[in-house]
């Protein structure tokens, strides 16, 4: 299984992005997909995650902002950030756990992309 983040970037505080993971090797429908993020000195952690059966769930951080969802169709999963803040700032990793239960904690995914870089600007 392989995962390919893409689309972090420079955004003005309150702005929006949207930052995807194209997954190859397994279908996204037999795996729970998360969001992780890991900013300087801090440790890597759980943003939201979508289970096999499609239910999404998130951490404190986002909730009302970040939005989890999945195409199975192109076998990719994206992360919607609204009303981004400074401290969103960070490397932001896909990653998939094939025990479907829907877990939050790193330990327990299986794969990882190789992360891409938000940088919120105040």
């Amino acid at each position: 299984v392989q995962l390919q983040a893409c689309g972090g970037g420079l955004v003005q505080t309150g702005g929006s992005l949207r930052v995807s993971c194209l997954v190859s090797g397994r279908s996204i429908s037999d795996l729970v997909m998360g969001w992780f993020r890991q900013s300087s000195g801090k440790e890597r952690e759980f943003v939201a995650g979508v289970t096999c059966s499609g239910v999404t769930y998130y951490a404190d951080l986002g909730k009302g902002r970040f939005t989890i969802s999945r195409d199975n169709a192109k076998n990719t999963v994206t992360l919607q950030m609204n009303s981004l803040k400074p401290e969103d700032t960070a490397v932001y990793y896909c990653a998939a756990d094939e025990n479907c239960l829907g877990s939050r904690a790193r330990v327990d995914f299986d794969y990882w992309g190789q992360g891409t870089l938000v940088t919120v600007s105040s």
